[in-house]
Parts: C-alpha cells; structure tokens; sequence
C-alpha cells in the first residue's frame, strides 16, 4: 500500500474546504492522502490587525515548519496568504485553477445601500481598507478578524452592515445567497495570488513524487499569472501588510497582462502600471512593473507606512 499523502492545513472550514479538494484530486488519481490539522499564529492571535502581528508568515509559518520536520508531505494555502519570499529549503510546487478573483460586498440586508453616510464595512485587510478610502470615501472601516463564519456572526450581531472579503472564499463556502455588490477587478484589484491555492513542499522531496504531484495539482495558465504576480510582490517587499495589488491575465495570443500597483493607507494616492509580455518574460514582467511602481512614487508610500507602523508599535 502506498504511503499516504499527509496534507498540512489550517484548521478553518475554509482552509479544510482547500485541503479537502486537494486531497479528493489526489485519491482520484489513485493517492491515498491523510488531511493534519496545524494551527498558525494567525489563527490564534485575532485581537489584532495582521499588519500588528508581523504579517510575514502569520498564516504560513507553522505548516512550513511541519513540512521541513517530514510530518506533513505538502502544504496547503491559500495562495494570497504566501508570503512573498519562500525560504530557500521549501518551493510552491503548484497553484490551483483560479476562482473568481473579485472582491465582494456580503451582507444580510438585502436592500443594503452603499451610499448610506454611516456605512460601516468590516474588513481585515489593509488593500481594502485602503481602497475604500479610496473608492467610498464615506464608509467607515472596521477590523474584522477571524475566519469566514466568526466574521459573519460578527456582522449578524451588527458589528458591520457589511463584510468586505474575497469572492473565492464566500463561493467556497455557499454563501453566494449573501453577496450584494461584485466589486469590480479593474478599480479594487486583488492582492496576489487571490482566487487560487497555493501547494507547498520542500524543495528535497522525491522527484518522481514531486512531479506527480506538480502533474495532478498544478494548472499552468494560473501557475503562470502568479509567476507574474509573485514577482512583483517580491520586489515590492510586501505582504499583507501592505495595500499592494497585482493581477496577471493571459491574452488570446498567451501573452500575460499585469495589472499591479500600491496605493496609500488613506487612498489618496494610487500608482498603478499595466503591461504585457511573452509568457516567457512573465516573471520579468513582474519584477518591471514592481520597479515602475517604486519609482513613480511607490517607494515614498512604503515610507509613509513604515513610518505609520512605527509609531502604532511605540504606541
């Protein structure tokens, strides 16, 4: 009998939702695999933003740990909470077929109105709170920690009227019935790698079996999106700490198009550059744009937000 695939995951229905879909990809082509449950640093500390708790890793940090000690043989995240360098010892061996990339408004009004002046909308992540800013300039932004069902009894207690979060993860789960408003791509880019999972594993483990895996998990045209998208990220030196974007299409002709940028943690000022390449100049492409962004400006708002963080650390 084969040696089972143990899967390494956080403990979230969603995060096993992931997992679970792996592992059916995998039994079904004949791999026996076995779902661990590890819990991050993440999932335990929620009484603080993730940009107070050292974003790097937060959801990661563990799980790669366990993969480095051989008691998971791959990783499963969500693509957006990688971060942006993996330690040289570990590799993303695959990114899954992409969901839906946009961002959702989700709400149990169903006549919410988002002109309303006292909009209160819960969100956890700096980008959209940025764009928000940005783009409804009169809605008030409220930290909403958690995984999808704490923040959902939060906004039913009328924490918020509305939940800003990814549309992959409330499909996922079955609550398309809550989605008000589909936030269009084009003005609230996604972060990196947002609508995918993410396959994680050490760069030593057996060939054969890496291939395999590669094989049955990977979906190319998604893996060369985040190709783009990741090394983007990477040159900005960012995470989820800051209210950076990127979002990597490929063309008719198999072009890849990225749309990447940063924006500043009041909304006032937002740098975003869209370009395309060969397939083949996909992380290129990535690293170009990132350095574009920078240098119109983008290196000025990384400072401003240091600084910002800073003085909340003193504080």
């Amino acid at each position: 009998m084969k040696k089972p695939i143990r899967i390494g995951t956080r403990g979230s229905k969603l995060a096993l939702w992931q997992a679970n879909h792996v592992a059916a990809r995998l039994e079904q082509a004949g791999l026996p695999t076995e779902i661990v449950i590890i819990t991050t640093r993440g999932d335990v500390v929620l009484d603080r933003s993730l940009d107070k708790i050292g974003a790097k890793g937060v959801f990661t940090e563990e799980l790669e740990e366990s993969l480095r000690t051989g008691h998971i043989t791959i990783a499963v995240h969500s693509a957006k909470d990688v971060q942006s360098s993996i330690p040289a010892d570990l590799e993303l061996l695959a990114f899954m077929e992409r969901e839906q990339v946009n961002d959702v408004i989700v709400s149990f009004n169903a006549d919410l109105d988002l002109q309303r002046p006292d909009l209160v909308l819960g969100t956890s992540s700096t980008r959209r709170k940025a764009m928000l800013k940005r783009f409804l300039p009169h809605a008030t932004t409220a930290e909403a920690r958690g995984n999808l069902q704490t923040r959902l009894r939060k906004l039913e207690e009328g924490q918020y009227h509305a939940l800003v979060l990814a549309y992959a993860g409330v499909h996922r789960m079955e609550y398309d019935g809550l989605i008000r408003y589909i936030l269009p791509e084009t003005q609230y880019i996604p972060a990196t790698g947002q609508g995918s999972v993410a396959i994680e594993s050490t760069r030593d483990l057996e060939p054969s079996l890496k291939a395999e895996l590669k094989r049955i998990l990977d979906h190319p045209d998604t893996h060369l999106a985040l190709v783009a998208e990741r090394a983007f990220l990477r040159t900005m030196e960012g995470g989820c700490s800051i209210p950076s974007f990127a979002l990597a299409t490929l063309t008719s002709e198999g072009h890849v198009h990225l749309h990447g940028g940063l924006i500043s943690l009041d909304g006032q000022q937002f740098i975003d550059v869209k370009q395309t390449a060969p397939a083949d100049d996909a992380e290129a492409l990535g690293i170009r744009i990132a350095e574009t962004v920078l240098a119109r400006g983008g290196q000025q708002i990384l400072h401003d937000i240091r600084q910002v963080r800073n003085a909340e650390n003193v504080a």
